[in-house]
């Protein structure tokens, strides 16, 4: 039987820090910490049990506990998989952190948990489907409707970042061999590493100077961005086709680049099967809390009383 809580904690697991946020019943923040996250597993379980626990001890009372982590829980085997934090790989995680803590947590990928968030009191609010997309480092996505994570048979969907790039130009096959062992996977040409890499070489992995070089008008930079938006557009359009969400949140580093917010839209048009296109791409609400406020939201609020 679930124990009553009196707020939400919510923790996201990144591959360099782990933040711990405390949300009251009306979803303001109480509290929030970071720290550098520990190459070890085992140390990062126990260092997440002594953050709730800290937080507790802080607030006065008991919260639940939701967590955010960069792969999923596979329904086959009770392990996690296909995290980018491979020493989460392979591990019972959500069992080892509730033992850690003594009793039940929720484990969710980050990507879901963005799109939660948003979903819940963000950008997407009010919206009945809510596709949220994170633009960093890799690609992820995750789905929300009428205020549920769907998560799927394998606890896959909404992973579009591996699905191959849609209507080709000859030019763009059969295009990079990903990491998971197919070529031209959408994470290697929409995420911050692969506009960095289509701009400026293999060995690129930073975007974030590519706008100011563009306005500069430097032509390189410039042609890089009409590819990208062209192509997260063509994306878009898939994602359109298949779940026709109300609206796309943007989340990562690549949502700061405002031309996005214009311009795929306008160039989804053509590869949307439809006789009109107006759904809406916009902008995260919650910033980079948005993670660790979505991993909170995994719990339902307290009741009042």
């Amino acid at each position: 039987m679930t124990q009553p809580h009196d707020f939400r904690i919510g923790i996201d697991l990144g591959g360099t820090k782990t933040e711990i946020a405390a949300l009251a019943p009306d979803g303001r923040l109480l509290e929030r910490r970071r720290v550098p996250t520990p190459p070890l597993y085992s140390d990062s379980v126990a260092g997440m049990a002594n953050m709730v626990r800290a937080v507790e001890q802080s607030l006065g009372g008991r919260g639940s506990v939701g967590i955010g982590i960069p792969g999923v829980i596979s329904p086959a085997t009770g392990l996690v998989k296909n995290a980018n934090t491979i020493a989460l790989n392979g591990n019972p995680f959500d069992q080892d952190i509730a033992a850690a803590l003594g009793r039940e947590v929720r484990v969710e990928n980050d990507a879901n948990c963005f799109a939660l968030s948003e979903a819940a009191d963000g950008a997407g609010a009010g919206r009945s489907v809510v596709f949220g997309v994170i633009l960093g480092t890799g690609c992820g996505g995750g789905i929300v409707v009428d205020g549920k994570v769907v998560g799927g048979r394998h606890r896959i969907a909404g992973e579009w970042g591996h699905t191959p790039l849609p209507w080709p130009n000859a030019d763009e096959t059969p295009g990079p061999m990903c990491w998971c062992g197919h070529r031209n996977c959408l994470e290697l040409l929409i995420s911050g590493t692969g506009l960095a890499m289509d701009c400026d070489g293999p060995a690129a992995r930073d975007a974030s100077s590519i706008p100011a070089r563009a306005a500069s008008g430097e032509a390189r930079a410039q042609a890089a961005l009409v590819r990208h938006a062209d192509r997260l557009a063509r994306g878009f359009a898939v994602i359109i086709n298949l779940i026709d969400p109300d609206v796309i949140v943007l989340g990562g580093g690549l949502s700061n680049m405002d031309h996005l917010y214009a311009e795929v839209p306008r160039l989804m048009g053509p590869y949307v099967f439809s006789d009109f296109v107006n759904t809406p791409v916009v902008k995260n609400k919650h910033g980079d809390s948005s993670g660790v406020r979505g991993a909170a939201w995994l719990w339902p609020a307290p009741k009042a009383g």
